[in-house]
């Protein structure tokens, strides 16, 4: 049985300015964005297209900056409205409180989903290809958002056997070990999902697929990894046994696969 190691949040302190990890991760995160959205620049159709609305470095840092920016209002509305609907309604005020904490990736998800299409209508480019472009680049960075998590020691997982040779005992969860789930969603929203997402992304795929495939993927490997993450304590296991999370999960996997169909479907008109 693990004990999971008491890391200061701050990783860096100088004078009255702390740095945290949980910042540098999504420094990271950024990082990485920027770094794969460079290469994906190369990949096709992308480094085919000419002229007005050829694709540039400049756009790969336009979208970073609107996609922040959907995760940020996003996530924290989608918060509010997925997992505390009444609370928030009401004290309304204290959804601007994010220092309290209180993020949900689902909404995350659909911020960006707005960014992109203000994105795309800005830049006359159909909504989908600029979906495509971004899928690849995004796991990565879901990644660096677990390593946080795990540092922080929060968002652990249900209780496990104690024979299980990797079962982490959390402070404030207390005595009886855990499944480290950060580091599950690590390795499967995280890096499996990049590794399949980037080598489906390098060939020229039907205009929709990559987005979809990205869809598909997530909403399949968050379902998975929830049958191990303690749910929110506040909600519990919905109907059928599931979490929150899985039940969000499941508009994702139909409508990956949706748009999947349809667009390989359209292309065949």
């Amino acid at each position: 049985m693990l004990i999971h190691p008491e890391i200061n949040p701050v990783a860096l302190q100088l004078g009255p300015l702390a740095v945290h990890w949980y910042g540098l991760t999504y420094l990271a995160a950024f990082g990485l964005f920027v770094w794969l959205g460079r290469l994906r620049l190369h990949h096709p159709p992308f480094a085919s297209i000419r002229g007005a609305h050829a694709w540039k470095t400049q756009d790969v840092e336009d979208i970073l900056f609107l996609g922040v920016v959907g995760v940020v209002l996003g996530g924290r509305l989608g918060y509010c409205l997925f997992y505390k609907p009444l609370y928030y309604a009401a004290h309304p005020l204290e959804i601007f409180a994010v220092w309290q904490g209180g993020m949900s990736f689902h909404g995350g998800m659909l911020g960006v989903v707005v960014a992109m299409l203000w994105f795309a209508r800005s830049r006359s480019r159909p909504w989908l290809q600029v979906a495509d472009f971004v899928a690849p680049c995004v796991p990565t960075g879901l990644a660096a958002g677990r390593v946080g998590n795990f540092i922080n020691g929060e968002l652990w997982g249900r209780v496990a056997s104690p024979d299980l040779p990797w079962g982490m005992v959390f402070r404030g969860a207390g005595d009886l070990p855990r499944h480290p789930s950060q580091v599950y969603q690590f390795l499967l929203e995280g890096l499996l999902l990049f590794v399949l997402l980037w080598l489906y992304a390098r060939k020229e795929r039907v205009q929709g697929q990559v987005a979809a495939m990205f869809l598909l993927g997530y909403g399949v490997f968050r379902f998975i990894a929830e049958f191990f993450r303690e749910p929110d304590a506040h909600l519990g296991l919905l109907s059928l046994g599931m979490s929150m999370g899985q039940w969000l999960c499941v508009p994702m996997i139909v409508g990956g696969l949706g748009l999947w169909w349809w667009a390989g479907a359209r292309s065949r008109e």
